[in-house]
């Protein structure tokens, strides 16, 4: 009896050591293969971080040195190759503010009908949704072409701060409309649900908690929409002008900061140093924004929850 339950029991003990072989070299090369996929997103990013630290230190070591506070505070002189940026930066400052005045309420009044309102399946939304995708991968000379004929010609503003910035608004909605949307979707269903048990209204529940939930994805919103208008040199160019005078109201002419760098790198004999200080003056203004935007942000989302 004692060889025949050995003999039985062999085999399976054979199996079993096979499966217990197969089940480490399994798991090695599951941690093998995990390591690599970690290494290569760490290689990513460091590339992403290589990138960024070569653009902005080529932009200090050439135009750092330009910067100083008469730079800053003198107007444009020479086409640009004397003198500074004063009125140039008073002007981008003025078609931002026009741009984010405009295009914040609509954007964000949009983005919270496709979110609250509407299914993901409704007609509308999804015909709403579509033209966004669509108008997000317009050129950006195709909007000038647009403001130029609309802002400047049919309502008669001409090149003007208020054409450039409505002009940008319209470029920056589809971007801003679906990262709000989509970061108002993302709040959790039972916050809503709470909200109603506890016999808050929609304008309520929507104004003191999902707002205030959504709210790292509306400054996401805001600073890609900011990056993208600062950046902009194309539709500018057909709206705004190239005036380098002191604007004195929303109807005049003014040269944008990005459209001064084109200027002073392509057209401008002489101007390359003067450039690379002004695209550094730009990145600046930019990560500026940024933040401001990101602390308003914040700021409104604590006040909404206190309210």
């Amino acid at each position: 009896m004692k060889p025949n339950n050995l003999s039985i029991n062999l085999p399976v003990f054979s199996g079993t050591s096979n499966h217990l072989v197969a089940h480490v070299t399994t798991r090695t090369e599951r941690v093998w293969r995990e390591r690599f996929v970690v290494g290569a997103l760490w290689a990513v990013a460091l590339a992403v971080i290589a990138v960024f630290v070569w653009i902005v230190g080529d932009l200090l070591f050439h135009g750092a040195k330009q910067i100083t506070l008469e730079f800053l505070l003198q107007p444009p002189q020479q086409a640009g190759r004397a003198g500074g940026i004063s009125t140039v930066l008073v002007g981008t400052l003025c078609i931002i503010a026009v741009t984010l005045g405009s295009a914040l309420p609509v954007g964000l009044g949009t983005a919270v009908l496709l979110a609250e309102l509407n299914t993901v399946e409704a007609p509308f939304g999804r015909l709403v949704r579509r033209s966004l995708d669509i108008l997000a991968g317009v050129p950006s000379i195709v909007f000038g072409l647009f403001g130029l004929a609309f802002f400047g010609q049919f309502l008669g503003w001409g090149w003007s701060i208020l054409s450039g910035g409505l002009t940008l608004a319209c470029m920056i909605l589809p971007v801003l409309i679906r990262s709000i949307e989509e970061s108002v979707r993302a709040v959790p269903q039972s916050l809503r649900q709470g909200a109603a048990a506890l016999g808050l209204s929609r304008c309520a529940e929507l104004w003191h908690l999902t707002l205030p939930a959504a709210a790292p994805g509306i400054a996401a919103g805001l600073m890609l929409s900011v990056g993208r208008a600062l950046a902009e040199t194309a539709a500018l160019l057909f709206t705004a002008g190239a005036a380098i005078r002191m604007p004195t109201s929303l109807f005049d002419s003014a040269r944008s900061l990005s459209y001064h760098i084109y200027l002073l790198a392509i057209e401008t004999p002489g101007g390359q140093e003067r450039a690379y200080a002004s695209a550094v003056v730009l990145v600046v203004l930019g990560l500026i924004l940024n933040g401001g935007a990101t602390i308003l942000v914040r700021r409104l989302q604590r006040r909404l929850i206190k309210l």
